[in-house]
């Protein structure tokens, strides 16, 4: 031994697997989360364990306090230990395997030196504990670098109404497989950093119970919620970390690989909602859909004609009073002449044009989009409608 460096104080490097063993029995007797690894991945631990008392006596033989402990001490073990088990998972090996060394110290120091060897250990085991929370630190900050990147990837793909392997894969990877009752959020990026905002985001969509994912494009803050019940409500809860502007709520889809549709009315919305000068913030897509068919989008059209045009056609006495109303101005008694009928049928039919198309023809923004969704209605039909003129008849 005395040919060995760091002379007298180096300690022996025999029984180091016999120590190991020792420490990875005891880790079995004392800690459940060792006992449910499989096999092969206690078997590593172990390894690890051996690694760690092998890096001490290295270390110690060195004969030079000062020298640091690095983060090599278990080899490139830790890297791999951080996708397997916690940091606090590994400060529980590290304080086991300590603890065998230091009650099994007679077989690693020569006689006299357990001591020595003892003092050492107290300060060998501190600098692994920094090490150890060293490298995890550098891997959640990969970490959340990586799902950054994987989340935007998502949300863009969202947004371009990809459902493919690729949009299924990256989901899964995220925790997004399963989840259920999603809606997209759209408005202006404010004026913060995007970790900031994705920070308050996060905790808002927490404290909720939701599960969220975040991208920014250009100045447009894209939020894709699930585990949703109220979308407008979560919605009003997260106005604050919007920039100025409208905030439009797409509508709420079964699953991820359909929000591509709930994306679409959201940014339809959000680039037509300054068609609506007193637009609520924030405000359902639906809700925009006459100024989305007038900035030419094809399917809010659609949509307009099939939830007010069509319904009231079915009804051919609702179709044309709603249209002798607007057409007068919303004027009862005019509206009254103009149909032959008396004043009170006029007010009973408004009641069930109400009920049809959820729309009350007595309020200026909602008697708008009914004349929005009529002329477009009139247009895909082809004008083959024929309503009541004043020259008809009267009815008895």
């Amino acid at each position: 031994m005395d040919g060995e460096p760091g002379g007298e104080r180096a300690p022996a490097l025999r029984n180091v697997g016999t120590v190991a063993t020792y420490a990875a029995q005891r880790m079995e007797r004392e800690h459940q989360w060792y006992r449910e690894l499989p096999a092969e991945d206690r078997s590593w631990v172990a390894l690890v364990a051996q690694a760690g008392i092998h890096g001490f006596l290295t270390w110690y033989r060195q004969d030079d306090d000062s020298l640091p402990v690095t983060a090599d001490i278990f080899g490139t073990a830790p890297r791999e230990l951080a996708h397997t088990i916690t940091l606090r998972q590994t400060l529980d090996l590290v304080r086991t395997t300590i603890d065998e060394v230091e009650e099994h110290v007679e077989l690693l120091a020569r006689p006299g030196e357990e001591e020595r060897v003892r003092d050492s250990l107290l300060r060998y085991s501190r600098e692994v504990a920094f090490a150890a929370a060293q490298i995890y630190a550098a891997a959640a900050e990969s970490r959340g670098a990586w799902d950054a990147r994987l989340e935007s990837l998502v949300v863009h793909a969202v947004v371009r109404g990809e459902a493919d392997d690729t949009l299924q894969s990256r989901a899964a990877e995220l925790g997004w497989e399963q989840v259920t009752d999603v809606a997209v959020v759209v408005g202006a990026t404010p004026q913060r950093t995007s970790a900031e905002v994705a920070v308050a985001i996060r905790g808002a969509a927490a404290r909720n119970g939701l599960e969220v994912l975040i991208a920014v494009q250009g100045n447009r803050l894209i939020v894709v919620l699930g585990k949703l019940t109220d979308p407008m409500a979560t919605a009003q809860g997260l106005v604050a970390q919007f920039g100025p502007g409208p905030i439009v709520v797409g509508p709420m889809v079964p699953h991820l690989f359909a929000a591509g549709r709930s994306a679409r009315s959201a940014l339809s919305a959000l680039d037509a909602a300054a068609a609506w000068v007193d637009v609520p913030r924030p405000v359902l897509a639906d809700d925009l859909l006459a100024e989305r068919a007038l900035n030419g989008d094809g399917p809010a059209r659609r949509l307009l004609v099939d939830r007010v045009y069509r319904p009231l056609a079915e009804h051919g006495d609702l179709l044309e009073t709603a249209t002798a109303y607007l057409e007068s101005g919303g004027r009862l008694e005019a509206t009254s002449r103009e149909l032959f009928v008396h004043a009170n049928t006029v007010r009973y039919r408004l009641g069930r044009i109400a009920e049809v198309i959820d729309l009350d023809l007595t309020r200026p923004r909602e008697a708008w989009v009914a004349r929005v969704a009529l002329a477009y209605g009139r247009i895909a039909s082809g004008g083959q409608v024929a309503w009541r003129r004043r020259a008809d008849p009267p009815r008895l």
